[in-house]
């Protein structure tokens, strides 16, 4: 029914502008995706005309409800580990470990961005913007330059993320729909983190300060020396259980959570007992309820092939230009669904081009907060952190994005 399928787009446009006018209508965006999202597929199993349509509905709702249901279990367990090395200052024992007792700015915001960029290769980038958003905020930094820190976590984490089948999902989808090969998303790495590299040079302008780092060590006990290698064991061991036997991420992170509870119980004497549950219970969870909206949007529309739509570019357009705009289409298109459509459409392009649709759906997603996993965490975790405030810095992030993707065209010619 063309009147329903243009209401529910309605809906999902809705949604997207309450999340970028919260600052103006001060409702949490978490309110607005939730209802836009659950009430699209009321509409959508009301209006079913058939028995036949009604389940079709049903199993695209199952679909959708598994996937948020992985993603939330995953961010459950990934910031309990984050809260509690926050919480007993292991991860700024770390940066006293690592910094100078001083350094400039400048210099600080390029080793921001070259650990996010190292860190969210091995980890997913949900985590690796959860660690880089405590190591932020340890750093006291005022308002505007956390902005500006937090902006090059972003972009830096998704580019991380795009030449390693572990570091992104879309990486992963495009490389078992053999578009790519190990080797060739390998040499991706080289055009991201030049990208990086520009964007930190850009952000850095006015940046003449120095952070003086008061290194205040704090207690170190056994449980939790434990428990922070236990978090390291726990991403090595999902990439190489996922690389090695298709093992789920969040089945290997809710074990690792498990077996925090138990070194937290046993490894931890009487007067150092500590409610471990109490660290799940800091969550915030509206940064939950936020994607449970968001996803129930985007698979609202993959029900109803509005996502398909954007397929049609590549008949008017060359590969090379309709892959940019697909990764500045992620912005606002979750990339998931939208490299699912793609894939499934039988287009048909050279390794070259499938490496620059995979850099563009992986790193494209920064140039909006909203666009990206990594976005959306940072601006639950951020104060300060908004649509529009992100948004002064967009130039910079579509200077940056356009010069990785023309580094990854570079780079595929030798393919």
């Amino acid at each position: 029914m063309v009147w329903l399928d243009s209401v529910l787009v309605s809906f999902a446009v809705l949604a997207l502008l309450g999340v970028i006018f919260e600052e103006v209508t001060h409702v949490n965006k978490a309110k607005v995706t939730l209802f836009f999202g659950t009430l699209s597929w009321l509409l959508l199993f009301i209006a079913s005309d058939s028995e036949t349509q009604t389940r079709t509905i049903s199993a695209g709702l199952s679909e959708s409800i598994a996937e948020i249901a992985g993603l939330w279990l995953f961010l459950v367990a990934a910031m309990t580990f984050v809260a509690y090395l926050n919480k007993k200052g292991m991860i700024e024992n770390l940066i006293y470990l690592i910094m100078p007792k001083r350094i400039k700015e400048k210099y600080l915001l390029l080793l921001t961005g070259a650990f996010c960029f190292v860190f969210s290769s091995l980890a997913d980038n949900i985590t690796a913007t959860l660690v880089s958003c405590a190591l932020i905020l340890s750093l006291k930094l005022d308002k505007k330059k956390q902005i500006r820190f937090i902006t090059l976590v972003v972009f830096a984490v998704n580019s991380g993320g795009v030449a390693l089948i572990t570091g992104d999902v879309t990486t992963l989808m495009i490389f078992l729909a053999h578009k790519v090969e190990i080797l060739t998303l390998l040499a991706l790495s080289i055009p991201a983190a030049c990208g990086v590299l520009l964007l930190a040079l850009l952000l850095s302008r006015g940046m003449h300060g120095e952070v003086q780092l008061v290194h205040a060590r704090n207690e170190v006990r056994r449980v939790d020396v434990i428990i922070s290698v236990l978090f390291l064991t726990t991403i090595i061991m999902t990439i190489v259980s996922n690389v090695l036997f298709s093992v789920p991420p969040v089945l290997m992170f809710l074990f690792g959570l498990s077996v925090m509870f138990l070194v937290s119980r046993f490894f931890s004497s009487d007067s150092e007992l500590d409610p471990i549950m109490e660290y799940v219970r800091t969550i915030e969870f509206e940064t939950l309820l936020f994607f449970l909206g968001i996803l129930l949007l985007v698979g609202m529309l993959k029900e109803i092939h509005a996502l398909g739509s954007f397929v049609a570019v590549y008949d008017v357009l060359p590969p090379l230009v309709a892959n940019y705009l697909m990764g500045i289409f992620s912005a606002v298109i979750d990339n998931v669904p939208l490299t699912a459509a793609l894939l499934k459409a039988g287009i048909t392009m050279s390794p070259g081009e499938w490496m620059g649709l995979t850099y563009a759906v992986g790193v494209g997603g920064s140039l909006l907060v909203i666009g990206s996993a990594a976005g959306i965490v940072a601006m639950s975790k951020i104060d300060g952190l908004t649509f529009g405030s992100y948004l002064r810095y967009s130039f910079f992030l579509l200077i940056a994005y356009t010069l990785g993707y023309a580094g990854v065209y570079v780079v595929g010619n030798f393919i």
